[in-house]
């Protein structure tokens, strides 16, 4: 294919709605990645050497090689921050009735653990907040989004970036807003919260939209005028739909979403990229409404969520990032010649006009055979051009 744009030039075309010279093509990212034990097996693959690296230690996921991300014709890069300066975090081990856990304390307090005999996935050991009343709240360790040690060097690094390279310059994934809350509370006792207690929901929100607002502060102020793409999101639907009542997404976490992403807007031209899983088709208006630009992943095997449909009722005014492969049937269990052709089919439904960047839907998990990851990329490098 003859390429007439840079990685950049592309990327930035396709969020503003125009016609690239090929779809742009992402890996690498939070909820954009690939499973360390999906990445070994690629790098055989490959025939490419690559010291592991750990991007995200509760998702496992790789931090993929500069010759991964040129061979697949990915165009995207992360700049991501750091642990505050004096962090005593990190993962510790630990053994529990006889079995070796690997446990990470978060900003938030909040423990993630996993089984040394397993390593496919941290989940949540300790809910820090389970027992707590709203009194206790206020006196609650919050984490401080102004210490913007976090940000140290960042700048200067996507400096580099820009100057040294073509590619695209995204954040990791940040502004997670609702999901924060049930970390604290537990699962089960969060959705109780929902029904019969709101108020105290509301009140967890506040801490973690200003802990959200104080870091965007300090982070768009090192690099906004640097990057092209902010990436925050909270899950909000599943298979069939919306996880919770819309009514108290509209009421309680969509005005404090909304003043996150407007916080964002007025100090950065990037755009803004929300991630949610699942069948949530019925709140891409109220997305919209609060300012987001482009939508990730695109469980297009989730209810409502049919590419042509999206494209048809959505495509002129939202991004489509991801969607590219069924993820939970076709990816990992198909042919790489069906795999092809499944990446065809949804990249004619989404590219028409731009608004499209191309990846599969969330991250590529542990199991994916090594064939189908090249198919699936390698597809999206065919099938992408613009006439």
């Amino acid at each position: 294919m003859g390429e007439r744009m840079t990685s950049r030039e592309r990327l930035v075309a396709a969020i503003e709605h125009r016609d690239p010279d090929r779809v742009p093509i992402d890996l690498g990212g939070f909820q954009t990645g690939i499973h360390v034990r999906a990445y070994r097996p690629l790098l055989e693959y490959l025939g490419i050497e690559d010291d592991e690296r750990i991007l995200d230690p509760v998702q496992q996921l790789a931090v993929p090689c500069e010759a991964v991300l040129e061979r697949l014709h990915v165009d995207t890069r992360y700049l991501c921050a750091h642990a505050p300066e004096g962090a005593t975090g990190g993962i510790e081990q630990h053994v529990r009735d006889g079995r070796l856990w690997h446990d990470l304390k978060d900003d938030f307090g909040v423990v993630w653990s996993m089984p040394d005999d397993q390593q496919l996935f941290m989940d949540i050991s300790h809910h820090p907040l389970a027992d707590a009343t709203a009194e206790d709240l206020d006196d609650y360790p919050w984490p401080n989004g102004k210490d913007w040690s976090r940000f140290t060097g960042l700048r200067e690094q996507a400096q580099r970036m820009r100057r040294d390279t073509p590619y695209a310059l995204s954040t990791g994934i940040g502004g997670v807003v609702y999901e924060i809350g049930w970390y604290l509370r537990g699962l089960d006792q969060w959705f109780s919260d929902m029904l019969v207690d709101p108020s105290f929901c509301a009140a967890v929100l506040d801490h973690t939209l200003a802990f959200w607002m104080d870091y965007y502060t300090g982070f768009m102020g090192e690099v906004g005028d640097l990057v092209d793409v902010v990436m925050i999101g909270d899950d909000l639907a599943g298979q069939s739909g919306p996880l919770f009542s819309p009514d108290f997404y509209r009421t309680v976490v969509k005005p404090r979403q909304k003043r996150l992403v407007q916080h964002i807007k007025s100090l950065t031209s990037a755009k803004i990229w929300y991630h949610t899983c699942g069948g949530c088709a019925a709140y891409i208006p109220d997305l919209l409404d609060n300012g987001i630009d482009a939508l990730n992943p695109v469980q297009i095997s989730a209810a409502g969520m049919d590419p042509a449909v999206l494209k048809r009722e959505f495509g002129a005014r939202l991004v489509f990032w991801g969607g590219g492969i069924d993820a939970q049937h076709v990816l990992p269990f198909a042919t790489p010649e069906e795999v092809r052709e499944h990446v065809r089919r949804n990249i004619e439904a989404f590219k028409p006009g731009g608004g499209y960047v191309f990846n599969n839907v969330h991250n590529i998990q542990y199991g994916v055979p090594p064939e189908n990851i090249v198919a699936l990329f390698d597809a999206a490098f065919a099938f992408g051009g613009y006439a």
